[in-house]
């Protein structure tokens, strides 16, 4: 029988096109780094990827969950793709048999209109390079590691959970998500939160849409820090708090349980090299010291830093300043298409870990709290000066 059309697939599939080709055509149209315009996916093809990992997700395979990214792109050599002898349709049932092969990270199902496998072409050796037509079916043709910058790919995160987002232009292992579907509900990522006048800088950085930001290392590593907190599932407080000023001290309850004198600066020192050494070898300790570095925040307390990236301690406990206000109220906002701001006391966004970093934030205006929770929420505290509060951004929608 007929699969049934997944609606939410064709509400948003003419969004999610018309926003890749308006954020592409503000790139350089003659990057080769870069897809073309015209070979971005339209609405349809969009709606039938989306239609196909969903129906896909709410399946099983001998007891699995299916777990799959779904790439638009040719099989050409620049990715060195896996092909396979006959191309797949997309269909649940092929994606659901093909999951368990594909489910680490990094590997993706190459999806492409079809146009091959024809009496002169059985291997598929010989693809097109732009869609055939309009009504031409999407077939899987195999496999590959590296995905360009710009290809829209679609990820079953868990059943009836579906992440649309696309690489960036620039070294980055984060994709930038465009939408999340989960069931019937649709986040829109709305890239014009980054244009408030306060906006931290590393909610811009998440949301891939500031090249300035994208390209400072320094953004970069608290976006993968970010991403090694809420990996680990267990929850924690990561303070940023401003080099060569010891303030933060007086929001800690003292003696800290595990201090750190002198500061501990491997990454600091890492970043410092990049460029110097070869980009694997930097990459690989880069990404061995984030992830060091964000396990501590998974002990009971906070884990502080400076903006160096200079440990300074973990498992501090909070406390609010002496002769210091407590916090009342905070500003929340989600960086979606018809989010609004809502006020509302810390303790109504979450524990006890969202009411102590929204206390430090409010008594170190300097400072700014990243806070993961078991169940995959994350929220980056940071004061407001044109509010003059705490401002709460919940930004586990660019995480997925």
């Amino acid at each position: 029988m007929p699969q049934p059309a997944y609606a939410v697939a064709r509400t948003v599939a003419p969004t999610v096109a018309a926003h890749l080709q308006l954020h592409r055509a503000a790139l350089p149209p003659h990057d080769p780094l870069l897809a073309p315009r015209e070979l971005l996916p339209d609405a349809r093809a969009i709606e039938s990827i989306v239609d196909a990992a969903f129906w896909a997700s709410v399946r099983r395979e001998e007891g699995y969950v299916p777990k799959i990214s779904l790439a638009f792109l040719r099989p050409t050599d620049e990715i060195r793709p896996l092909i396979f002898g006959k191309p797949l349709s997309l269909e649940p049932s092929a994606l659901t048999r093909l999951a368990a092969a594909v489910e680490r990270p990094g590997i993706h199902l190459g999806v492409w209109p079809a146009g091959v496998g024809s009496p002169d072409d059985p291997a598929g050796q010989h693809w097109p390079v732009g869609p055939t037509s309009p009504a031409a079916p999407l077939m899987v043709w195999g496999t590959t590691h590296m995905v360009p910058p710009f290809c829209f790919v679609v990820e079953v995160i868990a059943p009836g959970l579906l992440v649309l987002k696309h690489r960036p232009h620039h070294e980055s292992r984060k994709f930038v998500n465009v939408a999340v579907l989960e069931g019937d509900r649709i986040k829109i990522v709305d890239d014009r939160a980054s244009q408030a006048a306060d906006c931290p800088t590393l909610l811009t950085s998440m949301l891939g849409f500031d090249a300035s930001a994208l390209n400072d290392d320094a953004m970069n590593v608290q976006v993968q820090l970010a991403l090694s907190m809420r990996r680990h599932g267990r929850g924690g407080i990561l303070l940023i708090v401003p080099h060569g000023n010891d303030a933060w001290r007086e929001s800690i309850v003292h003696p800290i349980t595990y201090g750190v004198d002198p500061a501990f600066s491997e990454l600091r020192e890492l970043l410092a090299q990049h460029g110097h050494v070869p980009d694997h070898e930097w990459l690989e300790a880069t990404g061995r010291a984030i992830d060091a570095l964000a396990g501590l925040t998974a002990v009971d307390g906070a884990t502080v830093i400076t903006g160096r990236y200079e440990l300074l301690a973990f498992g501090a406990k909070i406390t609010r300043r002496r002769g210091g206000a407590t916090v009342e109220q905070i500003l929340v906002t989600e960086p979606v298409e018809g989010g609004t701001t809502e006020r509302m006391h810390p303790g109504q966004l979450g524990g006890t870990r969202h009411l102590s970093a929204a206390q430090f934030v409010h008594d170190q205006p300097g400072a700014v709290a990243l806070v993961a929770s078991q169940d995959g929420r994350f929220t980056i505290f940071a004061w407001s000066p044109c509010d003059t509060a705490v401002h709460a951004h919940r930004v586990e929608v660019l995480l997925l």
